[in-house]
């Protein structure tokens, strides 16, 4: 088949500046062929290359002596004691899940659940922090729908509990949402999978389902911002089946216990491009394909198709070549393709073969860690100004009402009822009520499991959003009784071409490397996602923190409720700060002032302090948007009893403060408590009591049963 002439349409087309071609042709010497054009295209876009945020992510810590394996690999591993440790990490699919809502959102899933057990970890629990546009815009309904039943109908066919996660919307999303998605899978610590090939001619072995036409050019679509030609971009979205990819887990793993893997890297972003390339690079060999062995589900395909497919379920290794037949047999018995398409080779090359001919002839160590880096320019986002005027004085019952009648922050159990929460049957805690808990299956071990940010803070205030973010994904392992290990990050911002956007970026990623030294929470996994604009309107900066916690004994968690003899403890400073509040806007509808200050020595004293005395506490929840009365009538909500609240004042009722956290106990535990609080110097204050069928704000009351009516049947009631 002729391949098509190279023109500058065509390279605009393959997303490469005019000055990054004349540095193909400086590095081959030559014009490339059509497939090379989409090699370049697929190694050298933001998706797979990072060049916009290389730079900016060597800052980040992601050391630690918890740590096994940090950023470069498939996903991250952290030590967690016994000879095991947890792989994690989260990825975003959000221009796919735009397009094709149902299919996108899935795709996501089975890519980063292949993460993990391409590392020889069994995924044990997933996560996922979604963000739609406001409920009025005509495509909202449809993504929400969508998205959510893509991911229902992916992880519950491969059957692993959704533990957690965080759904919102915001007018900056409607026309691009986020989807992100998070796994994390346990494996032997002394028996973790790495990608980089070894040995010269070691066969490479392509593993699982058929290649087709799904996905050609994803990653670049996925590097581009959306205009009016979005409908155009539909075929680049991958197609996924969870069945498939169930079979290739247990196959996968039963092929590491043969001892016949010498690297395996799991076929994502650019397919077969991107693996073969970076399984080459980190082992300083070059690579030989030949695409007349590429399994393939549709007819005539083109070298350029097979090499840029992103069909799903698919796996690359390096194998040694005395336990072939071990490795064959094992894909055989569970019907999925095992062919050998090529081999390692010396030279530094990443030659392609198709119908005879060299279809590629490329440096294969340009394509990947020389590929192009830039130092973009930005600018510091200036200081959020002042809340303008003072605020009107408000009945809390009827704030309270406004936030939980709001789609932010009404109960999503529409949401999570539609995932399977408990399938392995180690599900110790599940959505709905803060971070997630998973046994370690045959230990007195749990893992706990959280994601969060608050964009808004992130684009009043980048650093400060950025720690902020860290912080509170901190407090929501904290009160589990859980002591926080390492976290991954998933960078979700506009165009990184746009001065202003790449501030925001510089100022999240300084606020998130802060924080994460400061409470020892390296990052060891994570993914950024830019040109997530349409029209160039761009999302709120939204970089989401994943967070894994242990548990060292299970009779450390925390994870009763409250009961109508508790009292309610304040662990923190009284509330003050409105800015960027969610009272602000749910219940005044503004968005004014700075993101609240995070100290974070402050930050890790009090999640010492709730860990060192899990014995004494009934129930907790840190305090995050809606303030000490949001928190207090959630805490009272799952509890199924009421709450009296002894604080009065819109500020210290709904003012979203740092380092703080809610504690439900009796009265003897109280005292222990309050004395534990004085020697350790750390403020903890009696705010109020539960019991009661009321949930009151000083002399402000209303019926718990009327109020969990409007948190319980929210959202059912704008998404059904």
């Amino acid at each position: 088949m002729q391949e098509p002439e190279i023109t500058r349409d065509l390279i605009e087309a393959h997303g490469l500046k005019p000055d990054e071609y004349d540095r193909i042709l400086e590095i081959i010497g030559r014009e490339p062929t059509f497939t090379e054009l989409g090699i370049f295209s697929a190694m050298w876009n933001e998706h797979c290359s990072y060049k916009s945020s290389k730079k900016w992510l060597r800052t980040l810590p992601t050391d630690g002596p918890q740590v096994i394996c940090g950023p470069g690999e498939n996903a991250g591993v952290v030590d967690i004691g016994d000879g095991q440790a947890v792989v994690f990490k989260m990825e975003s699919h959000n221009h796919p899940s735009y397009i094709e809502p149902y299919q996108g959102a899935a795709t996501g899933v089975g890519g980063i659940l292949r993460d993990v057990f391409t590392m020889g970890a069994r995924p044990i629990a997933a996560m996922n922090s979604l963000s739609f546009g406001e409920v009025t815009h005509p495509k909202t309904r449809q993504l929400v729908n969508g998205v959510v039943q893509g991911i229902g109908g992916y992880g519950n066919c491969f059957g692993v509990p959704t533990v957690g996660g965080e759904v919102r919307f915001d007018p900056a999303y409607n026309g691009n949402c986020l989807v992100n998605a998070f796994a994390a899978g346990l494996a032997d610590a002394d028996k973790i999978f790495y990608s980089a090939a070894s040995g010269v001619g070691m066969p490479v072995v392509y593993l699982g389902a058929k290649t087709g036409r799904d996905g050609v050019g994803g990653a670049t679509m996925a590097s581009a911002e959306f205009d009016d030609t979005i409908e155009e971009k539909r075929p680049t979205v991958q197609v996924g089946d969870p069945f498939t990819e169930k079979r290739l887990m247990e196959a996968t793993l039963e092929l590491m216990a043969t001892g016949a893997v010498i690297s395996i890297q799991d076929m994502g972003a650019a397919g077969l491009t991107c693996s073969a390339v970076e399984m080459g690079d980190k082992g300083g060999l070059g690579v030989r394909l030949d695409l007349d062995t590429v399994p393939q589900r549709e007819e005539n395909m083109t070298a350029y198709e097979m090499m840029l497919s992103e069909s799903q379920e698919r796996m690359l290794m390096v194998l040694k070549p005395e336990l072939e037949a071990e490795a064959r047999a094992v894909f055989e018995k569970w019907d999925l393709d095992f062919a050998i398409v090529g081999e390692t080779i010396a030279e530094d090359r990443f030659l392609i073969m198709h119908e005879g001919r060299v279809m590629s002839d490329l440096p294969l160590s340009k394509l990947s860690s020389t590929a192009p880096e830039y130092d973009r320019p930005w600018e510091e986002t200036p200081p959020a100004p002042p809340i303008q005027s003072n605020l009107p004085d408000t009945d809390p019952i009827d704030a309270l009402k406004r936030l939980i009648s709001s789609p932010n922050y009404c109960a999503k159990q529409w949401v999570y009822e539609q995932y399977d929460t408990m399938v392995m049957a180690d599900t110790v805690r599940g959505p709905g009520l803060g971070g997630g808990l998973v046994r370690v299956h045959g230990t007195d071990k749990l893992l706990a499991f959280t994601s969060d940010v608050t964009p808004r803070y992130v684009k009043a205030n980048p650093e400060a959003g950025g720690r902020q973010a860290v912080a509170e994904a901190y407090r929501n392992l904290s009160a589990l009784g859980a002591r926080p290990l390492a976290t991954t990050d998933n960078m979700n911002f506009g165009n990184p071409e746009k001065p202003a956007i790449m501030g925001q970026f510089v100022g999240a990623i300084k606020g998130i490397g802060a924080a994460v030294e400061a409470l020892d929470m390296p990052i060891v996994s994570g993914n950024v996602s830019l040109y997530n604009e349409t029209d160039g309107t761009a999302i709120l900066p939204t970089p989401t923190i994943g967070a894994v916690g242990l548990v060292a004994h299970e009779d450390e968690a925390i994870t009763g409720t409250a009961s109508e003899v508790d009292v309610l403890l304040l662990l923190g400073a009284t509330g003050e700060h409105l800015g960027q509040s969610a009272y602000l806007a749910e219940v005044l509808g503004r968005v004014e002032g700075d993101a609240p200050e995070v100290d974070l020595a402050t930050e890790r004293a009090h999640g010492e302090f709730i860990r060192a005395n899990t014995a004494h506490i009934a129930a907790c929840t840190d305090i995050s948007d809606g303030g000490l009365a949001l928190a207090a009538f959630e805490m009272a909500e799952a509890a199924g009893t009421g709450v009296s609240i002894d604080i009065t004042g819109a500020a210290p009722l709904f003012g979203e403060d740092q380092a703080r956290y809610l504690i439900a106990c009796d009265a003897a535990a109280a005292d222990v408590l309050l004395g534990a609080a004085e020697t350790a110097g750390v403020p903890l204050t009696a705010v109020g009591r539960f019991g009661g069928l009321d949930v009151s704000y000083g002399a402000a009351q209303a019926p718990l049963a009327e109020l969990k009516a409007i948190y319980r049947g929210t959202f059912g009631k704008l998404f059904n």
